[in-house]
């Protein structure tokens, strides 16, 4: 065995093993231990940074995903943030440096380390389980999702796999997130054992700690956009179209997206371009057209100025730290040139909360029994899932059920009065009669405030974007500030995101990663 795939092995049986809900609540201690962090010369390095040191030939593609897999091997069983790593990486990157040798780059993402979360289909040596013990069994997909098909093609070095909540958090009431059944929890990397938030906990604690230049996450309802925001780290949720679902294990057709998790706004933004397009599979990408090929070029510093933007103070909160922190940058993007005018939702959103269960619990029944037939999987359906999980108990449900996985096959099909009732009511409220009529109100260019669920549950139920970028730390965990707008305006929500950023700078290197004792 080479030494390569014994270490590989070595780390898959460490970042394998799971802690108990009460260890993680209530027993565990941490202590701040010091240790020799490999290649810390990673740590906050930019997808410019690593291309100029390939152009120039003191770092290739290969010495950079072994650096970036040497990190993993050391530091994610403190994080357990991935699942496994691609044994063919390393051959992936040879090819990269081939080709930049005979003149050909693909573009910004050529031999760059990249990380995609658990439930994302690759048809390669990796699994693709959603966390589940499952689908560990199931044959590898026959094809690539439709984002993995772009990130090779583009030129990415897909490194790994990372850990998720399971199910992307659709199994329980009771769920722990960032807690799967075959990776047990992913932990904070700024407090251990504070919960990284979920689904793509996995992407967003790795790209924090550094263990990869970008990552894929994928968003449902905030999935992309808590753990992004808890882990400080920036988040994209597209506009629903412009990224395809296929190949994706899915929860509800009319709000999953994938989307870019990265240390900064420019990062995100390159990897969003790449993950752009339209595909015959999934047809809401016939939208994609509305979308850009390069957004790069709305990474403008001074583009708050002449911006006008609404402040949803009614989702700031009670919290005075972090209630003080959004404040503080509101006035900086007065400073950038923005006009702020304060705004109001008219709607309740939270009042609507079974109204969004119905729509998820419906769709989720048909849309992943559609999968599992394609993926040739020994489960088939949710109901054999279900059997499963209680046949299974002892490691799929130690710590919570699977309540919603329940409720979803009690379901019927998508035509009932039921589903199409709620899927109108809720996507009324949240796009014409919410963001959709607060921009048109004061003829807005977005919307900013605390990256909160009540924000982002109105733009993932609209299918519309949002962007969190850091800004800052209340009891020692990272906040997000979020820009949200109407369908499609990514371009001018990069804009403001990146000038935001520029001017704020607050994303920290987590300052060490202590070991469980």
């Amino acid at each position: 065995m080479s030494r390569e795939k014994q270490s590989r092995r070595e780390f898959l049986k460490v970042g394998a093993v799971g802690i108990t809900a009460l260890g993680f609540m209530k027993n565990i201690k941490v202590n701040a231990i010091a240790f020799a962090e490999p290649h810390a010369e990673l740590n906050e390095i930019t997808i410019v940074e690593l291309q100029a040191k390939m152009k120039s030939g003191e770092l290739s593609a290969r010495r950079l995903a072994e650096m970036y897999l040497e990190r993993i091997r050391e530091i994610d069983p403190k994080l357990r943030s991935v699942l496994e790593t691609n044994p063919d990486a390393l051959k992936i990157a040879e090819e990269s440096d081939k080709e930049r040798k005979r003149g050909k780059v693909r573009g910004m993402l050529h031999g760059i380390p990249v990380l995609i979360k658990d439930n994302i289909d690759t048809a390669d040596e990796m699994k693709t389980t959603a966390g589940s013990f499952a689908l560990v069994d199931a044959p590898v997909p026959e094809r690539d999702a439709f984002v993995v098909e772009k990130l090779r093609k583009a030129g990415a070095v897909i490194i790994g796999k990372t850990n998720l909540s399971e199910w992307a958090n659709f199994r329980s009431t009771k769920s722990i997130s960032g807690w799967s059944g075959r990776g047990g929890q992913t932990n904070n990397p700024y407090i251990l054992d504070k919960n990284p938030c979920g689904s793509s906990a996995g992407s967003g604690a790795a790209i924090s700690a550094n263990l990869a230049a970008v990552a894929v996450g994928t968003e449902t309802n905030g999935s992309i956009i808590c753990p992004a925001t808890r882990n400080g780290v920036v988040g994209i949720k597209p506009t629903l179209g412009l990224i395809s679902r296929s190949g994706i294990i899915p929860i509800a057709h009319t709000q999953d997206t994938a989307g870019p998790m990265a240390r900064t706004v420019a990062d995100a933004v390159i990897l969003l371009g790449v993950m752009v397009g339209r595909d015959k599979r999934d047809a809401t990408t016939a939208e994609s057209k509305k979308g850009e090929k390069d957004y790069t070029k709305f990474l403008d510093k001074d583009g708050l100025r002449g911006a006008r933007i609404g402040v949803a103070r009614q989702f700031v909160g009670n919290n005075a730290k972090q209630k003080e922190i959004f404040e503080s940058h509101l006035e900086v993007l007065k400073a950038g040139g923005a006009t702020l005018i304060d705004v109001t939702f008219p709607v309740d959103f939270s009042k609507l909360s079974d109204d969004r269960l119905q729509v998820l619990l419906y769709e989720f029944k048909t849309d992943l029994n559609k999968y599992l037939a394609e993926r040739r999987s020994p489960h088939k359906t949710l109901a054999d899932l279900i059997k499963f999980n209680e046949e299974n108990k002892e490691r799929e449900m130690p710590l919570f059920g699977q309540e919603l996985f329940l409720q979803s096959q009690s379901k019927g099909d998508l035509t009932e009065k039921a589903y199409t009732d709620a899927l109108q009511k809720v996507k009324r409220a949240s796009q014409e009669e919410g963001i959709d009529a607060v921009v048109a109100k004061d003829k807005l260019d977005a919307i900013v405030s605390p990256a909160v669920g009540a924000t982002w549950s109105t733009a993932a139920v609209a299918g519309y974007p949002y962007i969190t970028v850091p800004a800052g730390f209340a009891d020692g965990l990272p906040v997000g500030f979020a820009f949200f707008g109407r369908a499609f305006t990514e371009p001018q929500l990069i804009k403001f995101a990146y000038a935001f950023e520029q001017k704020t700078k607050t994303r920290q290197t987590p300052k060490f990663l202590p070991a469980f004792t």
